[in-house]
């Protein structure tokens, strides 16, 4: 007979976390867009102040109609350039919400990371921020001409970095090391296993914020199926540059993750998988809180590395949170 299998509980940190969450605090779904920016912000000083790294700056990126915001994390020693766009459902987040792991990063990867504040949903709707990152993509590649490039992002950042790899490769460049993947938004169904699972809003994000989210970026569902929304739903794989692919169990973005992963594979990408069985969105980002977030950006860095700098031995570890089980 089978082996039946059991799933693993959530991890006593993350438990402990959603423990001590404000019961009459508002779910993100019941706000206006400014006004759950205003929330989230405040989980900046929940995760507290990243590493020290040897620079950093502010800086203007060019882009088609405008500029738009960036932060450069500069390392001791910078063998490749990381374009990092952060999550936050193309509504929320910001340089600020992801200001401690770009430091990490940056350290444990031994790369320059540039962290881009695109246009945000629903000021701004699809493709604006796609449109501004991919032209933060061009920009990178053009300011750090003898380096490795690579592009990642989270959640919504994920997104846009799987369709910047599409455009790479469809537009003649520019050349992608690598492309990191967090959880990333791949598809706009909602009636996958890990959306009816997360049904109810019980492990930080399921599926009436993510709703949301769509409907601030792309509010007709009809649109929603352009692959440059939709990766998913994108004719062809083939010929990206190699992934890193992060999932979490507890996550209703898990099996989207998990399916791109495998066409990535079936297209003959390389892909390196990581998957994270008591973990929920968005651990990645929450590193100093989660022992779990600071082992999966080591992880990534180390495979970042890998890449930019084979021959090159790690030399960092991930730190340690200050929250304990």
């Amino acid at each position: 007979m089978p082996t039946k299998t059991t799933r693993m509980p959530l991890h006593p940190q993350v438990q402990a976390f959603i423990s001590a969450a404000d019961p009459r605090r508002p779910k993100l779904y019941e706000l206006d867009p400014e006004a759950a920016r205003a929330q989230v912000a405040s989980v900046v000083a929940l995760i507290g102040a990243g590493p020290a790294v040897a620079a950093t700056r502010d800086i203007a990126i060019p882009i088609r109609d405008a500029t738009i915001p960036a932060r450069v994390y500069a390392p001791e020693r910078s063998h490749g350039t990381v374009l990092w766009l952060h999550g936050g459902g193309w509504v929320i987040g910001d340089l600020d919400t992801h200001d401690a792991l770009c430091r990490t990063l940056a350290n444990a990867a031994d790369c320059t990371v540039v962290s881009v504040a695109y246009r945000r949903a629903p000021e701004h709707r699809f493709p604006v921020a796609l449109d501004d990152t991919w032209d933060a993509l061009r920009w990178a590649a053009a300011e750090h001409p003898s380096t490795p490039l690579v592009v990642g992002g989270d959640s919504a950042g994920g997104n846009l970095a799987a369709v910047c790899a599409l455009r790479a490769r469809d537009r003649g460049g520019p050349t992608l090391a690598l492309q990191v993947l967090v959880y990333p938004v791949t598809d706009h169904d909602m009636t996958t296993a890990s959306y009816v699972e997360r049904e109810a809003e019980d492990a930080l994000m399921g599926k009436r914020s993510m709703q949301w989210f769509w409907d601030h970026y792309i509010p007709d569902p009809a649109d929603r199926a352009n692959p440059e929304a939709s990766p998913l739903r994108a004719p062809d794989l083939s010929g990206l540059a190699p992934a890193v692919v992060v999932t979490a169990e507890y996550d209703p973005l898990r099996d989207e993750g998990l399916a791109y992963a495998q066409r990535l594979r079936d297209a003959g990408v390389g892909v390196t998988a990581h998957h994270y069985d008591d973990m929920a969105h968005p651990f990645f980002s929450f590193v100093n809180v989660f022992q779990r977030s600071n082992e999966a950006v080591d992880r990534v860095a180390k495979r970042i590395r890998a890449t930019v700098a084979p021959t090159e031995p790690a030399r960092y570890g991930a730190a340690q949170p200050r929250m304990q089980p």
